[in-house]
């Protein structure tokens, strides 16, 4: 038995925080590292620098000047083709199997300020987005039920109540709002996925991997939001229950890096 150790981190812009990313390659060590919001086209990935930090295998599905995902490892990554979530075909999925393991990185859209889908186009298409999650990862796991995979990104929702500073302050705010809590529940209910954060940190328990740049000191009022996730398919859950709560990592400090971006990397060890 071996570890595997899958890290997520939205970096706002890969170009311009690609020392804060080696950075964390090379103290955390990740085998695979799943990116999102890289805001660049794939020939403007800096494949180099992440070659010389040792993953020299790259899946990036890039788009000019915004959205965009990618995966780097150090082992190969087999490339699945991209599920059909985007209605706007925006690059936001990037889907490849690594060591056996199918790894599904998404960019959730934000879903825009107004949590109504008859009057704000970027909500609805936050929805439409997550039912067509929904659909297919219901149909993958029916098809295969002892598929081991790994659901990771920036799914824009803190779906519990100790996954925000404060769920009564927020129950009207986009990213936490019931009507997208039931749908990323749904999501997890049709992939039979564990949110493997909180089965080993379970609530109340706060864990937060998002900090708004409104904020002048984060740290002082610790408004939070837990946006960040890793989910499992059940033929890997007990692989990646096995070291326990130390398992899982959310690594805070990078929040204060210079210039960080506003969210921070996530890191979850396997025992396959």
């Amino acid at each position: 038995m071996t570890d595997f150790k899958i890290a997520s981190w939205n970096v706002n812009s890969v170009r311009l925080r690609a020392p804060q990313v080696i950075d964390f390659l090379g103290e955390a060590q990740p085998d695979v590292l799943c990116l999102q919001e890289i805001k660049c086209r794939n020939e403007e990935f800096p494949e180099k620098l992440f070659t010389e930090a040792g993953y020299t295998h790259q899946m990036v599905r890039g788009q000019k000047g915004m959205h965009g995902v990618a995966i780097v490892s150090r082992h190969p990554i087999e490339e699945h083709d991209n599920p059909d979530f985007c209605m706007h075909e925006h690059a936001r999925v990037a889907f490849g199997q690594v060591k056996g393991i199918n790894v599904c990185n998404v960019y959730i859209p934000a879903g825009g300020d107004e949590p109504d889908a008859k009057t704000n186009d970027k909500f609805a298409h936050k929805l439409d987005f997550l039912e067509r999650m929904k659909t297919f990862f219901g149909a993958r796991i029916k098809a295969s039920p002892k598929d081991k995979t790994i659901l990771t990104g920036d799914l824009n929702i803190a779906p519990l109540e100790s996954d925000v500073w404060s769920h009564k302050q927020l129950l009207k705010v986009v990213s936490h709002t019931p009507i997208e809590v039931e749908a990323l529940k749904a999501i997890q209910n049709a992939g039979q996925f564990a949110d493997i954060a909180r089965d080993l940190i379970p609530e109340p328990e706060q864990v937060f991997t998002w900090w708004s740049y409104r904020s002048k000191d984060w740290t002082k009022n610790n408004r939070g939001r837990r946006l960040d996730h890793i989910w499992v398919s059940p033929a890997l859950k007990s692989a990646a229950m096995h070291h326990g709560a130390q398992g899982f990592e959310a690594l805070t400090k990078c929040r204060s890096w210079e210039r960080p971006s506003d969210h921070i990397p996530i890191t979850q060890m396997l025992k396959l």
